[in-house]
């Protein structure tokens, strides 16, 4: 029998982290395959001089209180919960204080924020005045701007959750910018109905001046079992916001709802977007050097919903392989496991659809 290094701490009525179970390190976040040009501005960030630091070398330091306190004051954020991979099991939400310029969370590749199955993890909005509403134009300012990178989000839930439509069940962002580098999100639910909410793992609205949503070497679900289920965008979704994904894998996620959108009469809604959930108006997806397979849709599109009600947006897919993301309703002709309602047709560059 394996031995196992996992203890339950509990440090006064507060449950620290978990110690993972000793064994082969889990699989590296992204394609390995991928190939695709990431611009300075969608890398990583340099945290070798935090701000803050979670923990202080125990994972029984590590706790959710501690993980809400830092991220509520903001700036660079590291953690210190010992040499191994550590879950730490949030009671409740860290909230971003819109105060804040800049809010990055780097997990080193050894840490994992779980929602239990019971909450959100994350969640950041510019326009929510009980996070301090800083200007006039809360859909549109340059920050907070926030970075994940290096972590891992599992088992978040929004179920329920309906300011802003609802939907990220595992991050919520509305406002400033974010990105996610080297992460992954596993086993992240979101409400299993209704017309437009989405993103089991993401939900993204009102990013500044338009400028894209960057998810650079980062994995959504990766194995049966393990990708999001939400009404729509099993893995990430938003409204009028654009997404550069570069390098990354979208796998085994589900969009469940029923009825599409706008809802046909009698039905809830819902059910588009397997993986990717794209609606508003001028906004780009762009997807490079990614796999998005195994994905489902009970509605239309598999693997991408993408609808620009004006037909100003565009989709551009690069050196990116789609394969087995089945679309139960409805998809685009000669596009398998895509709904495209755009500016002209998708751009296929160096990739393959089946």
């Amino acid at each position: 029998m394996r031995q196992m290094r996992m203890v339950v701490l509990v440090v006064a009525g507060i449950l620290g982290a978990v110690l993972v179970p000793s064994g082969p390190a889990a699989a590296a976040p992204g394609n390995p395959g991928g190939r695709a040009y990431v611009p300075a501005e969608a890398r990583a960030v340099n945290t070798s001089r935090p701000d803050r630091v979670v923990g202080n070398g125990t994972p029984a330091s590590c706790t959710s209180r501690a993980v809400v306190a830092a991220v509520a004051k903001g700036g660079v954020i590291t953690f210190n919960c010992g040499p191994g991979r550590v879950v730490i099991r949030m009671t409740a939400t860290a909230k971003v204080r819109n105060t804040s310029a800049r809010v990055v969370l780097d997990g080193g590749g050894k840490v994992t924020l779980s929602g239990m199955g019971k909450r959100r993890i994350l969640f950041m909005n510019t326009c929510d005045k009980s996070l301090v509403w800083t200007t006039s134009h809360c859909d549109d300012q340059a920050q907070p701007q926030l970075v994940l990178q290096n972590l891992t989000f599992a088992d978040g839930n929004s179920t329920g959750e309906r300011l802003e439509g609802g939907g990220g069940g595992a991050v919520f962002v509305r406002g400033g910018r974010v990105k996610v580098v080297n992460s992954t999100f596993v086993r992240n639910r979101c409400d299993s109905t209704g017309p437009d909410l989405g993103g089991a793992a993401l939900r993204v609205l009102s990013q500044y001046r338009n400028l894209p949503v960057y998810v650079v070497r980062s994995t959504f679900g990766g194995a049966k079992g393990q990708g999001g289920v939400c009404s729509n965008g099993g893995a990430v979704s938003s409204i009028g916001v654009s997404w550069v994904i570069l390098n990354s894998v979208m796998s085994y996620n589900k969009a469940i709802g029923r009825g599409a959108n706008p809802s046909r009469g009698g039905t809830p809604g819902g059910g588009s977007g397997g993986a990717i959930y794209t609606d508003g108006n001028r906004f780009t997806v762009q997807l490079s050097g990614s796999i998005i397979q195994n994905n489902t849709a009970r509605e239309g599109g598999g693997a991408v919903f993408f609808v620009s009600n004006d037909l100003t947006g565009t989709l551009r897919i690069d050196k990116s392989r789609l394969r087995n993301n089945p679309s139960a309703g409805f998809e685009t002709q000669g596009y398998p496991g895509i709904f495209y309602r755009g500016a002209g047709k998708p751009k296929i560059t160096a990739s393959s659809l089946s």
